[in-house]
């Protein structure tokens, strides 16, 4: 599987990057993009050219105080998470672990070849290091975004997707991640959808040495993936919904991912699940009826305008996006949910 990833197409690449262009060609074309040198500048980047021990200490310097969930994999299992063999659980443990220890940790065994794959993600940086984001900030708009940091030694997390759009940026190490358009979710064997490792279904492939006798219509989702390898100081842009594979190297690595959009709000995922109880298994003629109320309200060419007839104040839950019109859908789906 390396030669096939290595002879992969490369994500395409853009170097000087400014927002207007950001705004206006890459969201909207719905696409990947290897953004180089997005943040070369940061001063996070220039301590992590000094090695691990002088990017622990300059992380050391915004510590909030605030613990770390970290994930801890044996040795044998080579940086991947993952589910055990019997799908009873996972292949690795979970603990709270201050920053700063979790540092000195990936520092003291940057040698050891049988040192634990450690990986702390998700860590808000207000929370976990204030002023970060102002010391390095992002030059693109991520609207309403917020900063988070994953800390590690090498790792792989295996094949998922984000509800939201994202930008991740690499501060230390390298990560190499290989993205699947969203329509290859048949090929990828996904695995299950309440039972997650880390908050979104992942594809039960291992990219790394696939079972193609077990998963064949893998074979169709390699012909579709893209590749994207990642220097410090790089960056990349991954639509809503697009699968990716990622992994990272170096004894202390670093990345800060902002999640943005409508949909970090609001998951479709959830609807999904939901649409799992209450539709999926009515007869076919009430399953067809209900399509049509998603192709009218959610799916059609005129969906947002489905309301249109109605006087504003009548519109509801049916009135264009804002922020009122999202609680009053919380609060709909709060009743009829303790209803159910």
């Amino acid at each position: 599987m390396t030669d096939a990833i290595q002879a992969a197409p490369r994500v395409p690449e853009i170097d000087g990057i400014t927002p207007e262009r950001f705004a206006a060609e890459i969201v909207p074309a719905y696409r990947p993009v290897v953004l180089r040198g997005l943040v070369r500048h940061w001063p996070a980047v220039a301590a992590g050219r000094g090695g691990a021990a002088a990017m622990a200490a300059y992380v050391r310097s915004f510590d909030g105080g605030k613990p770390a969930q970290v994930m801890i994999a044996a040795p044998q299992e080579r940086g991947r998470f993952f589910y055990t063999p019997d799908m009873a659980g996972f292949n690795f443990t979970r603990a709270q672990v201050m920053l700063p220890v979790l540092l000195d940790q990936l520092v003291a065994q940057q040698d050891d070849p049988a040192a634990p794959a450690l990986y702390a993600g998700a860590a808000t940086a207000a929370d976990s290091v204030p002023g970060w984001v102002e010391a390095n900030p992002l030059p693109l708009a991520t609207p309403e975004a917020t900063p988070r940091l994953w800390i590690g030694n090498a790792s792989r997390v295996s094949t998922h997707y984000d509800v939201s759009s994202n930008i991740a940026a690499v501060v230390a190490g390298r990560r190499r991640f290989v993205l699947f358009p969203p329509d290859q979710g048949p090929n990828l064997y996904v695995g299950p959808l309440d039972q997650t490792i880390a908050g979104q279904p992942t594809s039960m492939v291992d990219l790394e040495a696939p079972d193609l006798a077990r998963y064949p219509r893998f074979t169709t989702a390699m012909a579709a993936m893209q590749v994207a390898e990642l220097e410090p100081g790089d960056a990349i842009f991954v639509p809503s919904l697009w699968w990716h594979d990622v992994t990272a190297t170096g004894p202390l690595n670093l990345l800060v991912n902002y999640w943005w959009g409508q949909q970090a709000a609001a998951s479709p995922f959830a609807a999904l699940i939901h649409a799992l109880l209450a539709v999926r298994d009515l007869p076919a003629g009430e399953r067809q009826a209900v399509r049509g109320w998603f192709d009218q309200y959610v799916f059609g060419e005129g969906a947002q305008q489905a309301g249109a007839h109605l006087p504003k104040a009548a519109r509801g839950v049916l009135d264009l996006p804002s922020h009122e019109r999202a609680d009053r859908i919380r609060a709909y789906l709060m009743r009829a949910l303790g209803r159910g």
